[in-house]
């Protein structure tokens, strides 16, 4: 599994994948964190789905990750997209034919190349996170913001758990990418569902049928990566504890399957 975890890893870091990547998740994050605080008094709302931030709210001990997890979704909608591609070309090239012949145990491919991938998402999170944080300390000053509480213990904790779960979540959103890669067995399809899901069907579905989205696995990863949601009211919505765990479900019923057709479906597309 090392040897496989260590050719993936080489495959990870090319530029042409590696650079792309990290500029895309940084700039959507960047964007989604500058947004928060210049439209920090705009009748229109500086949040997602026009939800008004105050300058209050934000000068909690946990206000520095705010923006960071606002665009946690779109960081797990890039680690898909990465975890799809990956994984289904594989079979369109014909390499993992090739691969299986150094090493027989297709476990272990898939072992090790979702432990490499796993450890891509980890560092698409921490660039971003740094990111984030750099522009929320750049920008707190001209929105009245106090950063005071940011560095408390309180909000050391408040960030570190932060971490921990757009982290858990990226690394989700990125195993739906690899179950679809591995079912699908193209990178174009994979991903095209993928993010039609997660960005369009999964939003469409919450606004026209009321508590659905209890049950849909990208509302609920979102609700992991933000400790949980609430309504434009500030009424939770979707617990952590009730996200993390049914989203667990999903993703585990999802990985048990296609790792029994992995192991006995022909490697050919």
């Amino acid at each position: 599994m090392i040897a496989v975890l260590r050719a993936e890893l080489r495959k990870l870091r090319r530029p042409t994948l590696f650079l792309p990547t990290m500029l895309a998740a940084s700039g959507l994050t960047a964007l989604t964190t500058s947004l928060l605080y210049l439209l920090i008094d705009s009748p229109n709302g500086n949040g997602r789905e026009g939800m008004r931030v105050t300058a209050k709210r934000l000068s909690a001990p946990d206000g520095l990750v705010f923006g960071f997890q606002s665009a946690a979704t779109l960081l797990g909608v890039i680690a898909l997209c990465v975890f799809a591609a990956q994984t289904a070309q594989e079979y369109t090239y014909g390499t993992l034919r090739n691969i299986l012949v150094r090493q027989p145990s297709r476990m272990k491919v898939l072992g090790g190349k979702y432990l490499a991938m796993s450890l891509f998402a980890l560092l698409i999170v921490v660039v971003s996170a740094a990111v984030s944080f750099a522009l929320s300390f750049a920008l707190a000053s001209g929105a009245k913001v106090s950063t005071s509480l940011w560095t408390s213990v309180d909000g050391r904790q408040a960030t570190l758990t932060a971490l921990v779960n757009v982290t858990v979540a990226t690394i989700g959103f990125g195993t739906c990418g690899m179950i679809l890669g591995l079912f699908l067995r193209s990178p174009i399809s994979s991903i095209a569902i993928g993010v039609i899901w997660i960005l369009i069907v999964e939003n469409l579905l919450t606004a026209v049928v009321s508590g659905i989205d209890k049950y849909l696995p990208g509302q609920l990863l979102t609700a992991v990566s933000t400790g949980g949601s609430t309504s434009l009211n500030g009424t939770e919505v979707i617990t952590f504890k009730y996200g993390l765990v049914v989203s667990a479900l999903f993703v585990i019923s999802g990985t048990v399957l296609v790792s029994i057709l992995f192991k006995r479906r022909d490697v050919a597309n």
